[in-house]
């Protein structure tokens, strides 16, 4: 394996501290959060300050690192508040955030007085686009740019040729792509007034849209003959884990999955999945290439828009937008993740429905996958129960086999 570069770090999201003990758990190098001010994901569940200081302090004793979002376009009303955020992040001293993932000049300044010692890393917000950007970021003291998502593979191969060997590259793999320029988007403001750049995105992009000619008001027109009318800013969803070799040779550091508001369902599939995909790459290039398939089905068995390589390969087509439906395919639900043991039976917080008597399945960190039967519920005074009908209901089960903290529960749809 000398001709590659050290095996890339496997970046996951997390919305809450149950998403990012999932992340660490099932493969994630590292973990990226957002407290509760300052990210791009408000409508995600996001960290308190004090469940941010416990999430970071479980990774660390795993051995992981977690990187804390403050990348929206800042207004000046925003920098006193973020300079009070960052002091009190310093404040969490060794369970301090490894980085502060940021995209606005201003707020990078503040970064460098308060959180010395801290990694900065550049968002994708920021339109990296080229290697004088990188190079620009690394004198004002960034360790690593999050590329563009616009850029191609030859692109990213002649950026790292042209920047410094310390300076780190980070690349989104995996998950749903933006129809504005590196995710900077006017539309959710223009449509809603919930500004997409302050973390409120409404996913405009996502809705129906008809024309509406000038001087005939009211009268929609289909963009696309179709009686199920068009999304024409619809796009698939990125997935490159066909493609993990010319990642590696690219010269990438950081493989980013996109998904803060998934579930912990999403998170363990796909960490695991594409943990998988690099461990058998840099055990044996051949062990990955003879099960690039099961890959690809085990990643579908996340929720997903369909496929795409996104700009990897060139420019997307009309093949690379879905123009049906704005809805998500989805293989399985969540039905729960195993959190503890007594006399036998396994406890959970129940997330979704299922039954007595059915079929469902467990997914374990280490990859596996167990078939079992449902043998019996009970709820937390004892009492049997045929199923489970209410969401967040601690409940304990019988599978049949012995199950582990942090099995996860699922049913095939």
């Amino acid at each position: 394996m000398n001709e590659y570069i050290k095996k890339p770090e496997l970046l996951i999201p997390a919305g809450n501290l149950e998403t990012l003990k999932t992340a660490i758990i099932y493969g994630a190098d590292a973990v990226y959060i957002g407290g509760d001010m300052y990210g791009l994901r408000a409508k995600a569940k996001n960290f308190s300050l004090e469940a941010m200081k416990e999430g970071i302090a479980f990774a660390h004793e795993h051995g992981k690192r977690v990187f804390v979002t403050a990348n929206i376009t800042a207004h000046n009303k925003d920098l006193s508040g973020i300079r009070n955020y960052f002091r009190e992040l310093k404040g969490f001293g060794e369970h301090c955030p490894d980085a502060v993932i940021i995209s606005d000049p201003g707020v990078f300044t503040i970064a460098l007085e308060e959180l010395p010692g801290v990694e900065l890393h550049i968002s994708t917000q920021a339109n990296n686009t080229n290697y004088e950007t990188y190079r620009f970021w690394h004198r004002l003291g960034a360790k690593r740019v999050v590329s563009a998502r616009e850029l191609s593979l030859q692109e990213l191969v002649e950026l790292r040729a042209n920047i410094p060997a310390d300076m780190e590259i980070e690349t989104f793999v995996h998950g749903a792509m933006c129809i504005a320029y590196s995710g900077r988007c006017l539309l959710s403001n223009y449509f809603t007034g919930r500004d997409a750049n302050q973390g409120a995105c409404t996913h405009s992009c996502r809705w129906k849209y008809h024309l509406v000619e000038e001087t005939r008001p009211g009268e929609y027109l289909p963009v696309e003959e179709n009686e199920r009318g068009t999304y024409i800013f619809n796009s698939k969803d990125l997935c490159m884990i066909e493609y993990i070799p010319e990642l590696v040779k690219a010269g990438i550091n950081s493989f980013k999955i996109e998904g803060r508001m998934k579930t912990a369902l999403y998170v363990a599939t796909v960490a695991r999945t594409y943990r998988k995909a690099i461990d058998d790459f840099f055990t044996d290039p051949q062990i990955y290439e003879e099960n690039k398939e099961k890959y690809l089905e085990e990643v579908r068995k996340g929720v997903n828009r369909q496929f795409t390589t996104g700009f990897f390969f060139g420019k997307p087509s009309a093949e690379d937008q879905i123009y049906e439906h704005n809805t998500y395919e989805k293989a399985y639900t969540y039905l729960g993740t195993i959190s503890s043991e007594k006399d036998g039976l396994y406890g959970l917080e129940q997330k979704n429905k299922f039954s007595v008597g059915e079929e469902i399945e467990v997914i374990k960190p280490n990859g596996d996958t167990l078939y079992v039967t449902v043998k019996a519920i009970n709820d937390e005074e004892g009492n049997s129960m045929d199923s489970c009908p209410h969401p967040q209901q601690s409940i304990f089960v019988d599978l049949g086999t012995t199950l582990d903290i942090y099995d996860i529960l699922r049913r095939k749809e």
